[in-house]
C-alpha cells in the first residue's frame, strides 16, 4: 500500500485577493508561511520517503519545508506545473465572473469544455499530470510520499488517485495550506487509467 500525502501550498497574496494564479510563480504570504508551519507540524511523524513539487514558488517553499523535516530532497516536476489560465492569470475571479458570466458558469460546471484565452485545456493538463503520476506510481509501490501542488492541479491529482469527479475549480473556500492522505494500490490505479 502506498500512502500519498497531497499537500496544497500555503496561500499567496493572490490567493488572499482571490486572483487567478495559474502558472504565475508567487511566493508564500505571511499567512501562507503559517499554514506551511501547520502542515509540517501535522506531518512530522509521517516517515515521508520522497517529496515531489510543482515548479512554482509557493509549492516549492511548501515542499522544501516538508522535505526538510522528512530529511529528503525535493524533486521538482515540470509536468506538475499548474493549469495555464492564459489571459485570466492575475485577474480577480470576480472580474472574470462579471465580464464573462457564461464562460465562468461553464468553467464551474464543465471545466473540460473551456479553454481560457491563450491558456490550456483541462485535458492537456490532465494528460501531463497523469504521465507524471504514472511514473511515480511505477517507482513507489509502498511507503509514504508527498506531492505538493496548487489548485486546480491538486484537484486533478486527487481525482486521478481516488477516481473522484472533478468539481468546481475555483472553490469558494480556498484550500491553501491543506493536505490529505490518500492510500492506494499503485497497480490498481495504473490498470484503471490505462
Amino acid at each position: 500500500m502506498l500512502r500519498i500525502i497531497l499537500a496544497r501550498p500555503g496561500s499567496t497574496e493572490y490567493d488572499e485577493q482571490r486572483r487567478i494564479q495559474g502558472t504565475l510563480s508567487i511566493p508564500l504570504s505571511e499567512q501562507g508561511a503559517q499554514q506551511v508551519a501547520e502542515i509540517v507540524r501535522a506531518l512530522s511523524d509521517s516517515k515521508i520517503e520522497a517529496v515531489y513539487s510543482s515548479p512554482c514558488r509557493s509549492a516549492e517553499e511548501t515542499a522544501e519545508a516538508i522535505g526538510e523535516v522528512a530529511g529528503v530532497k525535493v524533486k521538482l516536476l515540470e509536468k506538475l506545473k499548474n493549469l495555464n489560465h492564459g489571459l485570466w492569470e492575475g485577474k480577480l475571479i470576480e472580474e472574470v465572473r462579471q465580464k464573462q458570466p457564461k464562460v465562468y458558469r461553464q468553467w464551474q460546471e464543465h471545466p473540460e469544455t473551456v479553454c481560457p484565452p491563450d491558456g490550456e485545456m483541462l485535458e492537456s493538463a490532465r494528460d501531463r499530470v497523469y504521465s507524471a503520476l504514472s511514473r511515480i506510481l511505477k517507482k513507489y509501490k509502498n511507503g509514504t510520499i508527498a506531492l505538493v501542488a496548487p489548485e486546480p492541479l491538486a484537484s486533478l491529482i486527487g481525482c486521478y488517485l481516488s477516481g473522484d469527479v472533478l468539481g468546481d475549480l475555483w472553490k469558494v473556500d480556498c484550500e491553501c495550506g491543506s493536505w490529505e492522505s490518500i492510500d492506494i494500490e499503485p497497480d490498481a490505479v495504473m490498470s484503471v487509467k490505462n
